[in-house]
């Protein structure tokens, strides 16, 4: 498990393209036959990625969280972006297909992952974090994810969010999560852009060539900078940062959240006129 620590924004505006690479993007996520996980002390939140092959992978507790179980204080979200997959929660198995989820709640000791089909494995995408009270473990499908479109053609920004881990789909103690799907043609997300002091919030984006890339855009409104993203590589946003992004092509990105509520509109909106 990686560790980072929280990076003030008085700090991050004078990082150079590697400095902030460091700090704030995760490169190498999906490994096969491997769980890898990164732990960001900003609310605490672990982001990780789990390619089970021929034997499956066990998420386990350890120094870096001082407990016995992993999730010993902890609920889990699980989104797979591979094959079908399962994940055996206490002795009790999930299919979890394409772009589905499921929920683990606090206090499951437990946790196996697993592919259908070895040779064409899940790619289970992991946010975890701190929790208060145990709610019940639960698959959501794509058809039970809560749907909002938004944008318009002519800002390029047509684009469906599905809210998964969601107090309109199941209780969780704070992680949110959901996935962002552009419309063929459109490139841009979150812009105009905002940023919530109430949470922080991480960026997952997949379902791009290996040609293609996205601009992250980070930092004060006042103080942009920008991250090169590519297929498969995660983001960790701080509360302070915008966080919004444009593709050379369409893509897809799963967002997760942490922190005070789960008031998904409540954000502080970023004027056009302001940002520098």
């Amino acid at each position: 498990m990686e560790i980072r620590h929280p990076i003030h924004s008085e700090h991050a505006k004078h990082l150079d393209t590697s400095g902030l690479r460091r700090h704030f993007l995760i490169e190498e996520m999906f490994q096969q036959n491997k769980i890898n996980l990164t732990y960001s002390h900003i609310d605490r939140i672990i982001v990780g990625a789990a390619v089970p092959l021929g034997e499956p992978l066990s998420l386990e507790g350890g120094k870096e969280i001082g407990v016995e179980f992993f999730l010993q204080r902890r609920e889990l979200g699980v989104i797979n972006i591979g094959e079908p997959g399962l994940v055996t929660v206490d002795g009790k198995t999930f299919e979890i297909g394409a772009r589905e989820a499921l929920y683990v709640g606090m206090g499951a000791r437990e946790i196996v992952f697993s592919s259908v089909k070895p040779e064409h494995p899940a790619r289970f995408y992991l946010n975890c974090a701190p929790a208060h009270h145990a709610y019940p473990t639960r698959k959501i499908s794509r058809e039970e994810a809560a749907p909002e479109s938004l944008g318009s053609q002519g800002n390029c920004n047509v684009r469906t969010i599905y809210k998964y881990l969601h107090p309109s789909v199941l209780p969780t103690c704070q992680l949110l999560m959901g996935m962002t799907e552009l419309a063929p043609g459109n490139l841009w997300n979150t812009m105009p852009c905002h940023t919530h002091e109430r949470r922080m919030e991480v960026y997952l984006y997949f379902d791009m060539s290996e040609n293609n890339l996205v601009f992250h855009y980070m930092g004060e409104p006042q103080e942009t900078r920008h991250l090169v993203v590519r297929n498969e590589q995660a983001v960790i946003s701080p509360s302070w940062s915008i966080h919004s992004g444009v593709g050379t092509s369409a893509y897809t990105f799963i967002w997760g959240m942490v922190g005070e509520n789960q008031t998904f509109h409540d954000m502080d909106h970023v004027a056009m006129s302001d940002l520098k």
